[in-house]
């Protein structure tokens, strides 16, 4: 019974002590005050992309229509871009991807003697 009262006289005043005084802690003032500079600080910047995202974005959907189906294409053909080097620009315009390690080649059908090849 000892045992169960002390129990009781040590739990009571815990929730006295854990009752928040609504007023923050230097800490939390502080970061409130860090992240509201930060904010104040970044909404120039944040403009500015805005207004390049609005800008930007007809192109970039006529882009995506124009070129999507051809980019499906590609990946349907690359099952895994790490076994390529990064895409090269030739003087032309054409863009190549080149294989790290070349695949081999197809092997020559033998013929027999008098046998015809089509060509």
């Amino acid at each position: 019974m000892k045992r169960l009262v002390l129990i009781l006289a040590l739990a009571a005043p815990l929730p006295a002590f854990a009752q928040d005084d609504g007023n923050p802690s230097l800490m939390e003032r502080g970061a409130k005050m860090f992240f509201r500079g930060l904010m104040e600080e970044m909404e120039p910047a944040m403009r500015d992309l805005q207004g390049l995202v609005e800008e930007a974005g007809p192109a970039m959907q006529s882009f995506m229509q124009e070129m999507g189906p051809a980019f499906a294409d590609v990946l349907s053909e690359i099952k895994d871009f790490s076994v390529y080097h990064p895409p090269e620009i030739l003087p032309n315009g054409d863009i190549i991807m080149r294989r790290r390690e070349p695949l081999d080649p197809d092997p020559v059908p033998e013929i027999e003697e008098g046998e015809e090849i089509e060509l």
